[in-house]
């Protein structure tokens, strides 16, 4: 039985099945509005977006806090130090010579030993000074004789004149014999004393206490008294001065210092890191140099730990005051402005304040302030180019007590 096959159109609102060229309009029209739709949606969530930006861009955010360094404000003793580069010199430097002509025959020190005043250093062919000194003897030995046999001729001669058997002139002239032999017997010694002296000098001693340098000649070498170089020199390193320089504008106030007592004087290496003696000034040079409107000073060191060696370069610290109860702050703390020096000032609700400050002399990280701060408060020592009248900070670091 032949069945009846239903149609897979869909069908009018009256029954009748539609055209397929109706039903894809349909779909073409369902897909229209489906775009729409969600394009539509799109642009009001675009448009929902930028406002809520928009107004999150118009409203003010608050002020954060700028990160910053204090530090307190403290009184306390300060010492106020000079500081200067010096040289060290040995307190006594002598060049070890030759005072005569001869063969440098042993030479008795060490490069770099440490002598005492008359320990023999080196010795000079004595030979020809000893047959020097022998002939001068024999000189005076022969003159003492001639005058002996003079003074006897002296004698007879004034008795022939009192019994008026011989001249006065005979007389006259046997007195200016004994007178001219005893004039010769002086010589004689002269020429002697001469003559020792020269044999003497054949020894080298040293003149005083020091260290020996380097030697310069050798042994078996002729020196002479009139070469230009020394055998070697010797350098007395105990005491040690040092030379220094410092302001002219600071002599008023070390002249003071030196008048209420001992300045002290510290030397340190040249980093200025370890010091290496203590001592004192002795004084201040007669007068300022005008190139360079600079001062020498001349200060004395005991030295006994050799710390200090002649030609070394070092830095002198003058302990020139000690400021009692004075308020200090870190040197870091202090700016220049157009108005002159100034600080930052935490103030109690946690805001930055410039305070116009005076300030005296600074020693090490320290710096005094002699008017505009009190003590207790509160300074800023880093990150101040960031800070502005009333600006809310914050403490990310204290700063701890500077090292004077």
């Amino acid at each position: 039985m032949a069945t009846g096959c239903k149609s897979s159109r869909p069908l009018a609102p009256d029954g009748r099945a539609l055209s397929g060229k109706r039903h894809h309009r349909g779909l073409i029209f369902v897909l229209l509005a489906s775009v729409g739709v969600l394009a539509v949606a799109l642009v009001a969530y675009w448009y929902s977006a930028k406002h809520s930006e928009t107004a999150q861009t118009a409203r003010p955010s608050a002020p954060s806090a700028i990160p910053i360094s204090i530090a307190a404000v403290n009184r306390q003793n300060v010492p106020i130090y000079l500081t200067g580069l010096g040289t060290v010199q040995a307190s006594l430097t002598v060049d070890i010579r030759s005072q005569v002509d001869g063969k440098l025959e042993e030479v008795r020190f060490t490069e770099g030993q440490q002598v005492r005043k008359g320990d023999v250093l080196a010795r000079i062919d004595p030979r020809l000074f000893q047959a020097a000194l022998d002939q001068a003897r024999a000189k005076k030995a022969q003159d003492a004789a001639l005058l002996a046999a003079a003074e006897k001729d002296l004698t007879r001669a004034k008795t022939l004149v009192l019994r008026e058997a011989g001249t006065q002139q005979n007389l006259d002239q046997q007195l200016a014999k004994v007178d001219q032999l005893k004039a010769s017997l002086d010589s004689d010694d002269a020429t002697i004393a001469t003559a020792q002296t020269q044999l003497d000098y054949t020894t080298i001693v040293a003149p005083n206490d020091g260290r020996i340098g380097v030697r310069l000649v050798d042994p078996g070498n002729l020196v002479r008294a009139s070469d230009t170089k020394p055998i070697a020199n010797l350098v007395l390193t105990r005491p040690s001065a040092v030379l220094f320089t410092l302001p002219a504008q600071l002599l008023d106030n070390v002249r003071a210092a030196m008048a209420r007592g001992p300045v002290i004087a510290e030397a340190f290496d040249q980093d200025n890191q370890r010091k290496l003696s203590t001592g004192k000034v002795l004084l201040i040079d007669n007068a300022v140099d005008v190139a360079t409107a600079t001062m020498r000073l001349k200060a004395i060191f005991a030295n006994e730990d050799d710390q200090l060696w002649p030609g070394e370069f070092v830095n002198v610290r003058v302990l020139l005051e000690t400021r009692k109860n004075a308020i200090t702050i870190p040197t870091a703390a202090v700016q220049r402005g157009p108005q002159g020096l100034f600080t930052w000032v935490v103030t109690s609700n946690y805001t930055a304040a410039p305070r116009r400050i005076e300030i005296g002399p600074s020693t090490g990280d320290l710096t005094v302030v002699t008017s505009g701060l009190a003590d207790g408060e509160q300074v800023v020592t880093d990150g101040q180019y960031r800070l502005r009248v009333n600006a809310l900070v914050r403490a990310s670091k204290i700063v701890p007590e500077a090292t004077k």
